[in-house]
C-alpha cells in the first residue's frame, strides 16, 4: 500500500489513498473542491521509499475537501485561590475534513488512487434494469 508524508498547517501527516483526515482549516476553500499538497516529505510503499531533503520536488497529493467545521468546545478555567479571581473561557478550533484521492510520484506517475464508491441507490437501479 502506497503512502506519503505531507506537511500542512505546521504538522506532518502520513496519508494513504482514500484516507479521511482532520487538518488545520484551509482558508478560501469550499466543500467538494480539489486541494493539492505540494509539500511532500516522503513517499513510497512496502519495498521502495523516496525521502526528500527536505521536500521531494515534483511529488504531490491530491485531496477533496469534505467540509469545514469547528471542533467541540474546550474550556479554559483559571482560578486564583483566596483572591476571588476566576476566569472562564471557551475555544472551538476550526478544522477541514479532507479525503485523499491520489498520490503522485516525483515523475508524475500515480502511485495510488482512491477507489470510487457508488451509492447504494445507483446500484439498486442498475440491478433492476438488468433484471428487466
Amino acid at each position: 500500500m502506497s503512502f506519503a508524508v505531507i506537511q500542512t498547517g505546521g504538522k506532518q501527516y502520513k496519508v494513504k489513498a482514500s484516507d479521511i483526515l482532520k487538518i488545520e482549516k484551509i482558508k478560501n476553500s469550499k466543500p467538494e473542491s480539489k486541494i493539492e499538497f505540494n509539500e511532500i516529505l516522503a513517499y513510497g510503499d512496502d519495498k521502495n521509499l523516496e525521502v526528500g531533503s527536505p521536500l521531494v520536488k515534483g511529488a504531490k497529493v491530491e485531496a477533496e475537501l469534505v467540509k469545514n467545521s469547528k471542533n467541540r468546545t474546550i474550556l479554559i478555567f483559571k482560578k486564583r485561590r483566596r483572591q476571588n479571581s476566576r476566569r472562564k473561557n471557551g475555544h472551538r478550533q476550526q478544522y477541514s475534513l479532507i479525503k485523499i484521492k491520489k498520490i503522485f510520484a516525483k515523475d508524475g506517475a500515480i502511485l495510488s488512487e482512491a477507489k470510487k464508491v457508488e451509492k447504494k441507490e445507483t446500484k439498486k437501479i442498475k440491478e433492476e434494469k438488468s433484471k428487466i
